[in-house]
């Protein structure tokens, strides 16, 4: 096989591949048997038909076609790899010559992934947030915790905002119910503005078993942002109240005796959350870093991708809680405009920053291992609440190791760099990034001890795929 490589642009070129015909016979002689056992003759049984009665019932030339495009894929791959190229996304295949038991030849045009080094990253320089627990982030996470513990009582007076209502909900149209707006026994805190415009107003001030009729806009179903009657029934008032903020709440809601050895279990919480957003905001820093030193052209049709499937990804998350573009734009203060030009260049940025990861880990040789893979399955299932096995053996089936592997791959090229940086915090203290990446990543070692264990079996079938996957991408 003879490959020769046009470059069309930097991240895009054309294969011009001519394939001796005796290579296609593995691939013809497939194509004989699949279609002898598609074809009936009179005489033979399916898969038995000869392969000239083939040729005379169906044609060569389908036979020809058949065993090229089962030919195509491996042949397309195989010019890839000896061409050492890293092909982005489908390529677009014309056939330009097929002559029978002479030659095969076929163009390809790909985009592919600019090559480039990526330049000395030792020393770079970055400030990140300090790490300072306040006294009032204490209070406030102590206030949500008595939140929990807080119980509710009847109330011999009509309902006051922070209070709790059992109401049951109604609506009309045009003198017609509206079924799906119809609720009972729904818990609602008066004064939280969570449910449709007007409740809360009426609520406050209204007595058990009393009713009030009201207009507003319907917020879900399939009438939604329709006026409607809406009538509220309170079948109960109930008044929070909180546990006192002593010892005993303590030995309530902790494994601690006193309130201040719960402040200072709090504190610690609060501490190690923080340092983790501040390795995470350094990661995100060095990398910013790394692409400002970086002039790379980008393929179009991958940033494409990259919108689209960024888009898509929101368009379910909105669909989940019952919201649609422009109610989101709304809130976020954002016009098309604005919305359309910030996502290109998180998609450009995204796009460029997997380059250069990929490019590092080759450059560094870094490969992919079992422990790493079971990791990375443990942490995932852990953040997904699914069991590790199951997630593993999800992996698996759904062909998706090559993604994992390429995830796994750019975390340690991206760790590589985070090590060799300078980091600072705002007060001007030197933070130990390396440090602070092996005490985070030992607590997560210690939390997942026990759900490694559950899912050696499939983290170990995935990791073989991985290791091959692995040997594919150093090549």
């Amino acid at each position: 096989m003879k490959t020769d490589v046009e470059e069309l642009s930097p991240t895009r070129v054309k294969l011009t591949v001519e394939v001796p015909f005796d290579e296609l016979k593995p691939n013809l002689d497939k194509a004989y048997k699949e279609l002898s056992r598609q074809v009936r003759l009179k005489g033979f049984r399916p898969g038995k038909v000869p392969a000239r009665l083939i040729d005379q019932y169906v044609g060569r030339g389908a036979v020809l076609q058949e065993a090229v495009n089962d030919a195509l894929p491996d042949l397309y791959g195989r010019a890839v790899q000896e061409s050492e190229l890293f092909a982005l996304g489908q390529p677009d295949v014309e056939i330009t010559e097929l002559e029978d038991n002479a030659q095969f030849a076929f163009t390809a045009e790909v985009d592919i992934r600019p090559k480039f080094e990526v330049p000395d990253y030792d020393g770079l320089e970055i400030t990140v947030d300090s790490v300072e627990v306040t006294d009032e982030e204490i209070d406030e996470t102590i206030s949500n915790l008595r939140e929990r513990f807080a119980t509710l009582t009847n109330a011999d007076r009509p309902a006051q905002e922070g209070d709790f209502a059992s109401i049951d909900l109604a609506a009309q149209i045009d003198g017609e119910d509206v079924e799906d707006a119809r609720t009972s026994g729904y818990s609602y805190e008066v004064g939280s503005n969570s449910s449709i415009d007007g409740l809360d107003e009426q609520l406050t001030g209204m007595n058990a078993e009393e009713s009030k009729t009201f207009t507003s806009a319907l917020v879900g179903g399939e009438r939604a942002g329709e006026e409607a009657e809406v009538t509220v029934t309170v079948q109960s008032v109930k008044i929070k109240e909180l546990p006192e903020l002593d010892d005993e709440f303590a030995q309530l809601a902790s494994e601690f005796d006193t309130i201040d050895e719960l402040r200072e279990d709090v504190r610690k919480r609060l501490e190690n959350q923080k340092r983790a957003q501040q390795l995470g905001q350094a990661r995100d820093k060095a990398l910013e870093a790394l692409m400002d030193k970086i002039d790379i052209p980008l393929p179009d049709s991958v940033i494409e991708a990259e919108v689209e499937r960024r888009n898509e990804q929101l368009d379910q998350q909105l669909q989940m809680y019952g919201l649609d573009r422009e109610k989101y734009l709304e809130q976020q203060e954002q016009t098309v405009e604005e919305y359309d030009e910030e996502l290109a260049k998180d998609a450009r940025d995204a796009v460029k920053g997997g380059f250069i990861l990929d490019q590092l880990a080759l450059q560094e040789e870094l490969t992919v291992e079992n422990e790493e893979l079971t990791e990375y399955v443990v942490s995932n299932a852990m953040q997904m609440g699914v069991q590790p096995d199951v997630l593993a053996r999800h992996l698996t089936e759904n062909n998706q190791i090559p993604a994992v592997v390429s995830e796994v791959l750019r975390s340690k090229a991206l760790n590589l760099v985070v090590e060799h940086v300078k980091a600072a915090d705002e007060n001007g203290n030197e933070v130990d990034l390396a440090a602070l990446q092996r005490q985070l990543s030992g607590e997560t070692e210690d939390e997942g001890a026990e759900a490694v264990e559950a899912t050696e079996a499939a983290a170990d079938e995935a990791g073989e795929k991985a290791e091959a996957e692995s040997e594919k991408t150093d090549a």
